[in-house]
């Protein structure tokens, strides 16, 4: 695109997909740390309080994939206008919540406009950059929301000490009406998909209904047991609707919400079981490192922040490095290099705990942060690249679903082998473990150049 007028266009949706990315992460991160705060605000019980967390996860992990797919139908920008609109009033919902309920069912509909904006800030970027720029470009998108996910439990604490809890909701409308302008004025090469394909509502309520009951199941699991009725039917009930969903979609041939047949594609499937993987590490490292550190090192909760930088601070610069080298080798061994940095930053760091010694940890610790870049930006332009231009918001909401199973499912078996071993090396290794069976399968899998983009179906 040599147009200059273009050029800059890029760019300004590239820092806004970027900073919408960003603040979309900051809300995963920055409630951690209010949390007692809320609790007692609000006279919330512990496991309330964890909902005010858990029920953005829950929302973000159901609707992402419908929502890519969604945005291919009607277009990205309308649907990230609407997508902003939501997260924004709802924000400001959350910062003025008087009940614990109140709070967590605000946090619910924001989650609801984070699932809307994630998917078609992915498929924005990859439809209005090159291919050849294209890894530098979610390079850059990657480090932005990284710089973001780094600053969230800082922002927390600061905003909560020196003003109140709820500034740290109140803070995102200024910045999502700036992201809706940018999206509004500059964003004009959008185009919907042809009019005969339609939602598909049964399976979307499959859809929806199957991961709600079973990420639902998964985060309550350890809370209730997993041996109770209540999860057990979650869990169930979460698998056959699931089931029905894929026999729908097998059975539509025309418009199905997300082509089955897009994971025949080996690199599309191994690529996104990487990025399911990034995610699931990373709940184990910030949530058990974190207990770590405090438990048996005995720092506080600011000492504990800092010391868990190496995980996070490699990544402003990773990214864009990940970007450029991805652009001039493709995907196939920036992945694989990032599955093997990960996989002896987890042994290290599972072997490292023992020693109570943090001089030892923080090798692992930084070759862990090194290598979560690779882990999410080549994968992300190869599942982005393996499929053609109208199905790139589809793409893209299935590569955010796999990335929230990812800490879904992540933390729910890590808290359930903490709680029954009380052992965080068989945290981390267990981790280690997983890698490695998704090293072998990349290997096998992800094809040494980037595949071209195909369709599915023959629509």
């Amino acid at each position: 695109m040599p147009d200059e007028a273009i050029t800059s266009r890029m760019w300004w949706i590239l820092a806004a997909m970027g900073t919408i990315l960003g603040v979309i992460l900051l809300d995963e991160t920055v409630v951690g740390v209010a949390l007692p705060t809320i609790q007692v605000d609000l006279a919330m019980s512990d496991v309330a309080s964890h909902w005010v967390v858990n029920i953005y996860m829950l929302a973000l992990a159901a609707l992402a994939a419908a929502a890519g797919k969604f945005g291919d139908i009607v277009g990205h920008r309308a649907l990230m206008i609407a997508g902003l609109l939501v997260f924004g009033l709802a924000s400001l919902a959350c910062g003025f919540a008087e009940s614990g309920i109140g709070l967590i069912l605000a946090r619910g509909i924001q989650g609801v406009g984070a699932a809307i904006i994630f998917p078609s800030s992915l498929a924005m970027i990859t439809i209005i950059f090159p291919e050849s720029r294209r890894g530098l470009a979610l390079g850059v998108y990657g480090a932005i929301g990284t710089t973001f996910l780094a600053l969230g439990p800082f922002v927390g604490g600061l905003l909560t000490d020196l003003a109140s809890w709820r500034w740290i909701f109140w803070i995102n409308p200024p910045i999502v009406a700036l992201v809706a302008i940018v999206v509004a004025v500059k964003w004009n090469i959008d185009h919907a998909a042809p009019a005969r394909q339609h939602f598909d509502r049964a399976g979307f309520l499959a859809l929806v209904l199957g991961l709600s009951a079973l990420v639902f199941g998964i985060m309550q699991g350890p809370d209730w047991g997993w041996a109770s009725p209540a999860i057990l039917a979650s869990l169930v009930a979460g698998i056959l609707l699931l089931a029905g969903f894929v026999m729908i979609e097998l059975r539509r041939h025309t418009a199905p919400l997300i082509e089955v047949a897009l994971f025949r594609n080996p690199t599309f499937s191994a690529c996104n079981l990487v990025i399911f993987l990034a995610q699931y590490s990373k709940m184990a490292v910030f949530v058990f490192g974190a207990l770590y550190l405090q438990d048996n090192l005995k720092l506080s909760a600011l000492q504990a922040g800092i010391a868990l930088l190496p995980t996070v601070a490699p990544q402003i610069v990773t990214a864009p490095l990940a970007g450029r080298i991805t652009d001039r080798s493709g995907e196939r061994w920036p992945s694989i290099a990032g599955v093997v940095a990960i996989l002896a930053g987890l042994v290290w760091i599972g072997l490292a705990v023992s020693t109570d010694n943090y001089a030892i940890l923080f090798p692992g610790l930084l070759l862990w942060g090194l290598s979560m870049a690779f882990l999410f930006l080549p994968p992300q332009r190869a599942v982005m690249s393996s499929v053609a231009r109208d199905r790139q918001g589809q793409a893209g909401g299935i590569a955010m679903s796999a990335q929230l199973l990812g800490a879904a499912i992540g933390m729910a078996i890590s808290s359930t082998l903490y709680n029954t071993t009380g052992s965080y090396a068989v945290v981390f290794l267990s981790n280690a473990a997983l890698a490695a069976v998704v090293l072998v399968i990349a290997l096998l899998a992800i094809e040494r150049t980037s595949p071209k983009p195909a369709t599915a179906t023959s629509d």
